[in-house]
């Protein structure tokens, strides 16, 4: 199980890429700095907090985690 700090940590690097990314998107297609530089912050932070949400709750899902064994010595 990840740590919050490890879930917060990998949530801001993941948000920094995408938000760099919408951010060159609508440059691309508008051609307006300060409208791209709003939506990839908006896209940040909102984004932010919906991966750490996510990542919180896949801790909870044992899909593709190896069993816990029954007992240890």
């Amino acid at each position: 199980m990840d740590s919050n700090a490890r879930s917060i940590a990998k949530a801001i690097s993941y948000r920094v890429l995408g938000s760099v990314a919408t951010a060159c998107i609508v440059y691309f297609f508008s051609g307006d700095m300060r409208a791209s530089a709003s939506a990839g912050l908006i896209d940040s932070v909102v984004k932010l907090g919906l991966y750490f949400v996510h990542e919180r709750i896949w801790n909870y899902i044992p899909l593709g985690r190896p069993k816990r064994p029954e007992y240890e010595i």
